[in-house]
């Protein structure tokens, strides 16, 4: 039998075919090892943002970038070749006006600065007049549709800063005087000068909105963190809503468009969320236990009219246990009814039927003390069906989704909470106290009444949020066939400032086109690459509306 020596031909074949093995796994663990390092160090080698250029000091992906019009100085300096995406789209968008031949888009005359499409006066007046209908939302048709851009007013300045923005602001921006004259007593707005000032006074609180909002403090407690959402109702230039927030509270104010113009329009130059609406025949535009308490001061709004209809609304976006506060007519009646110029019994009836409808939807009254009347929605229904028996007017709503807002007609019914299994159980679930509510999943999404969410969803893209700022990706379907791009671009010029910031986050394909078309909006913009770096598919578009104002010509 044969034997294989040490030194054999056959022994020396298989070293050498072991050698080479390992020699060849060597040699690619080495080159995956090199490029996996190439690769991080090409994505972590990125300039340094700094300060507010956190996103757009990364690469820069202008195919736009080497025209003589310059850059947009705010926008910092890239550092690598612009990329060419232009040849290689093969997404359509629902929009017949990309085209790079097209010009700019002409300036609408100055009659149009202050244009709302969906609040147009001369719009609302085919509408009827009962229940304020004429007053609501009204949306021009496809024949009724402008394309062209609303010019700021002659003279128009950047705002002030906040918090100075919450005292004043510039006449130019908003050229009118007649709140200032018709409010004069009540220390709404003062015109001095070149500026607006606005001294916190109000129809009920002629010492500030702060002291009112003192007073309030000492009856239901403003300042441990149980309270962070409100909303103002006919909030005149919201002044109640601006003090609010140095206490952590956010108030959503809004005030129909009425012979003052758009008192909005004061509250959202001092930098005040608010928006144009009113109580009339459609439900406001919020899901079913939004606010932790509403507020009405001398509103004007008939709360006992229409068997509750409109108190049964405020009961609707109020969360469980949370508060309404009512000040003015008819409240402390026996003190104001001469200045009111109304009689004793009068306001002592409307006061009565505004406490039986409370009341009736299973309120309790937790103070009046002066000017202030406070009531307080429960926390759940348990008792709700024995005060029903008493007060059946408003019926409990039956089989209606008490989320839905948009366009839905009120009634007046009571808006039915989630059951509990015990008097101390919230319904729904709590909220957590401001501001750990911020991090903490809500009970909507911990019980799966969200659609699509759930507490996993919830904390990723708590993270994500954390790491950098972005628009939620579905907020406006522009790949889709539901909304023209072009439409959608140019309301978002419509409601930008002069110099204001646009950020959309998308593909390059969708992105490309939108910068075409911001190109014929006077706009300014790049695009950039993923906070992730060049290879997410994800780009970011940075555009900043140019300024430019309406001729003063026009105004003669």
């Amino acid at each position: 039998m044969a034997k294989d020596y040490p030194a054999s031909p056959k022994a020396q074949q298989l070293q050498e075919s072991k050698k080479q093995r390992l020699t060849y796994i060597l040699v690619v663990s080495s080159l995956c090892i090199a490029f996996y390092v190439l690769g991080a160090w090409q994505n972590t080698t990125l300039p340094k943002p700094v300060g507010n250029s956190a996103v757009i000091t990364r690469v820069d992906c202008d195919p736009a970038k080497t025209q003589s019009s310059g850059s947009v100085p705010s926008f910092g300096t890239a550092t690598s070749d612009a990329l060419d995406f232009e040849a290689h789209h093969q997404l359509t968008i629902n929009d017949t006006d990309t085209s790079s031949t097209l010009q700019q888009f002409p300036a609408c005359a100055l009659n149009f600065s202050e244009y709302t499409p969906c609040e147009d006066r001369t719009r609302g007046r085919r509408f009827d007049r009962a229940m304020l209908v004429y007053r609501e939302r009204h949306c021009p048709g496809k024949d009724e549709q402008i394309r062209c851009l609303i010019p700021a007013p002659p003279g128009y300045q950047t705002p002030f800063k906040w918090p100075r923005s919450r005292d004043y602001a510039w006449f130019n921006n908003i050229p009118h005087k007649e709140l200032s004259i018709e409010k004069a007593v009540q220390n709404w707005i003062q015109v001095e000068g070149d500026k607006f000032r606005f001294p916190g006074g109000g129809t009920m609180f002629p010492r500030g909105a702060d002291a009112y909002i003192d007073d309030i403090n000492k009856l239901i407690s403003l300042s441990d963190g149980k309270i962070r959402t409100a909303i103002d109702t006919g909030c005149g230039v919201a002044s109640w809503g601006a003090y609010l927030l140095k206490r952590n509270i956010l108030a959503m104010s809004f005030a129909p468009r009425d012979t003052h113009e758009a008192q909005v329009q004061f509250a959202l130059e001092r930098g005040v969320p608010a928006i144009i609406g009113v109580m009339g025949k459609h439900r406001l535009p919020y899901p079913s236990r939004a606010f932790d308490m509403a507020h009405c001061s001398r509103c004007l709004i008939p709360w006992y009219g229409y068997d509750g209809l409109y108190l049964a609304e405020v009961d609707r976006i109020l969360r469980p246990g949370g508060y309404w506060i009512l000040s003015g007519p008819p409240i402390n009646w026996k003190t104001h009814h001469k200045g009111w110029e109304r009689t004793k019994d009068d306001l002592k009836q409307e006061q009565d039927k505004i406490e039986n409808v409370a009341r009736s939807l299973c309120w309790n009254k937790v103070v009046e003390k002066g000017d202030l009347s406070i009531w307080q929605k429960p926390k759940n229904h348990l008792e709700c069906p024995d005060i029903k028996k008493t007060y059946k007017i408003p019926h409990i709503c039956k089989s209606d989704n008490p989320d839905a807002a948009w366009y839905k007609q009120l009634e007046a019914c009571v808006t039915p909470l989630p059951e509990v299994s015990n008097q101390g159980e919230v319904a729904g679930g709590a909220v957590e106290d401001w501001p750990q509510r911020a991090f903490t999943v809500p009970p909507r999404i911990k019980r799966g009444m969200i659609p699509g969410l759930d507490a996993k969803k919830f904390d990723e893209d708590k993270k994500l949020w954390e790491k950098r700022v972005a628009y939620y990706k579905r907020t406006i379907p522009i790949a889709e066939n539901r909304c023209d791009i072009t439409d959608i671009l140019l309301e978002m010029d419509r409601i930008l400032r002069p110099e204001g910031t646009a950020i959309i986050r998308d593909t390059v394909d969708v992105l490309t086109k939108v910068q075409a078309i911001t190109k014929r909006m006077r706009w300014e913009s790049r695009i950039m690459d993923h906070e992730d770096g060049p290879f997410n598919p994800e780009k970011i578009l940075m555009a900043v509306k140019t300024y430019w104002t309406a001729d003063a010509s026009e105004q003669h």
